[in-house]
């Protein structure tokens, strides 16, 4: 019996992330249908809370920068990050298929359009081909006035910025305006363009927004169609090929036919309290997730029905996060690399450079949480330099933390390290002691303990008028503690993938019809984190890939049809 379709497509991408978004571009411009269906009312995914940049070594907004890469150098740096943990060819064909996206989409698309972040450093910039200068593009100031009527259903950051629009090559200057000149003015900079956002219609975004808008305007442009508060159900798998979805719509079930290839791009499974109680490190809480909400694994189930294999689902794409009274967690970055700012376990010891990237610092919450030692939460600690001084999840220096979040005990203050210790019930004596020997490090210039500011890493986020610009003493009262907990921007594990986005068996083979990118894949990546946009740059690589294989594929078999001359 013949299936009956709804409706028809060559191509159905669930997800509307980067990834999902770039697999429809692409798709589109290659002159196949395409269709994105979303489960929530918002598009744009987790990319949309994002930093918004991308990592792709070698490619043209780098070189028109100035920044010299070359393939050898970037495979060298994924080879010493990441090691054998996957396969070559998948790190081949991000090297080599990234730059060819860029250059593809800029070619032919109006709106797909990043800038160099300068000196973003890869987070492991002295290991064999790091690049301390960085790799990082993001996506150029966007005006959300071309979305039209569709800005109402753009997914949005949530940062606490109170209107301002901030670059991701703007905010560690900004945190400086209490410390450089260049901090002030860049922030004279943002200052202006949030009055020219107050009396004009002009209204910019950056970071994950502008990422998300950008594509999202150019596939609209191209023709394409996004389906919001669609989810996806399952896959339908005829004639041992995926020939399409079952999809909820307006309250009813619907086929949708997928003629050339069904591709999956819709994040993890962050928000499923059953899957991260099964495979995640323990303790774990879909409350300390940054994530977009209804991510919890529904295509990674699907495809398991199949046979698809999976790996890498113990991992996740680690940060420490904070959730104040009212508000969204919080992911504090540059807060770590803030001098004067230290982190302690429930003895009131550091366990750690502060300063590290987020991805390891979660992995070495896990690894030092003992029964005799708890890590989870850890506690933030600064005094009142660092809150005259720096920017504090959003707040500007000489602004005070919100009475609401000691009113509910969320943070703690105190004039003594003392009486701070006894407030977070940590022994007063050792987080004086691990003050006191933090403080004598600050006054030498060295962290003898975890080398803090020894990395181009640490320095990035850092004071620049410091001798080290990760360290100061923390004497100045009152005193102020923090916790903080091992979140995640999300999981890291899922379908494992071919270096075309084909999803494959647990014998190797690809499932026909079937593709997937992005976060509910097992990551290219392997188990670390080796540079900033490593995640939205390898879902937008294998989206690409897939939608270049399906199209390639199509045309292949369109040139094998006879064709018949007739004569009259």
């Amino acid at each position: 019996m013949e299936k009956q379709w709804d409706n028809h497509y060559d191509v159905v991408v669930v997800g509307s992330g980067a990834g999902g978004l770039t697999t429809a571009l692409t798709a589109k411009l290659r002159g196949l249908s395409v269709i994105v269906i979303e489960k929530t009312a918002l598009f744009g995914g987790s990319t949309s809370k994002s930093g918004g940049t991308i990592w792709i070594p070698n490619n043209p907004y780098l070189d028109e920068a100035g920044v010299k890469d070359t393939y050898e150098q970037a495979k060298t740096y994924l080879d010493s990050t990441i090691g054998d943990r996957v396969p070559d060819t998948l790190k081949n064909a991000y090297l080599t298929k990234g730059p060819e996206m860029v250059s593809y989409l800029h070619e032919n698309t109006e709106h797909f359009r990043w800038e160099y972040t300068p000196k973003y450093s890869d987070y492991y910039p002295e290991a064999p081909g790091g690049l301390a200068s960085g790799r990082a593009v993001e996506a150029q100031l966007f005006d959300l006035r071309k979305l039209g009527d569709d800005l109402q259903y753009l997914r949005t950051s949530g940062l606490p910025t109170k209107g301002m629009v901030l670059k991701s090559s703007e905010f560690h200057k900004v945190n400086m305006i209490m410390r450089t000149w260049i901090g002030k003015a860049k922030a004279m900079k943002v200052g202006m363009r949030l009055i020219r956002t107050l009396i004009s219609g002009y209204k910019p975004t950056t970071l994950g927004e502008a990422v998300v808008a950008r594509l999202y305007t150019s596939l609209k442009e191209a023709g394409g169609e996004v389906w919001l508060q669609t989810p996806f159900k399952d896959l339908i798998y005829e004639n041992n090929r995926v020939t399409g979805i079952i999809a909820e719509r307006n309250g009813k079930e619907v086929n949708i036919q997928a003629r050339q290839g069904v591709v999956f791009a819709s994040g993890g499974f962050s928000h499923s309290k059953e899957l991260r109680e099964k495979y995640l490190p323990q303790p774990t809480n879909t409350e300390w997730t940054l994530s977009a909400e209804e991510q919890t694994g529904d295509v990674i189930a699907s495809g398991v029905k199949l046979g698809a294999q999976l790996d890498l689902m113990d991992k996740m794409w680690g940060t420490p996060t904070s959730a104040p009274p009212g508000s969204p967690a919080f992911m504090p970055v540059a807060e770590r690399a803030t001098p004067g700012l230290i982190i302690v376990n429930s003895n009131g010891e550091r366990y750690i450079n502060e300063s590290v990237p987020y991805h390891e610092f979660v992995d070495q919450m896990y690894k030092n949480n003992t029964e005799q030692s708890s890590t989870i939460p850890s506690w933030m600690i600064f005094d009142k330099r660092v809150k005259n001084r720096y920017l504090v999840f959003g707040i500007m220096p000489l602004q005070p933390l919100p009475k609401e979040w000691f009113e509910s005990g969320y943070a703690k203050k105190a004039d003594t390290p003392e009486e701070l210790a006894k407030q977070i019930n940590v022994p007063p004596e050792k987080l004086a002691h691990t003050i006191s020997r933090f403080n004598t490090f600050a006054t030498n210039g060295k962290d003898e303990d975890y080398h803090r500011g020894d990395s181009a890493y640490d320095r990035y986020y850092g004071d620049p008028t410091l001798a080290n610009p990760n360290l100061a003493s923390l004497d100045k009262a009152p005193y102020y503690a923090i916790p903080i907990y091992p979140g995640d921007i999300g999981t890291k594990g899922g379908l494992v993938i071919d270096e075309s986005a084909r999803v494959l068996t647990k014998e190797g083979r690809s499932i026909p019809g079937l593709y997937a990118t992005g976060n509910c894949t097992a990551s290219v990546m392997g188990e670390t984190y080796p540079r900033p946009g490593a995640t939205i740059g390898a879902s937008m690589v294998f989206g690409y890939a897939a939608a270049i294989d399906i199209a390639e594929n199509r045309e292949k078999r369109d040139s094998q049809i006879p064709k018949i001359t007739m004569t009259v």
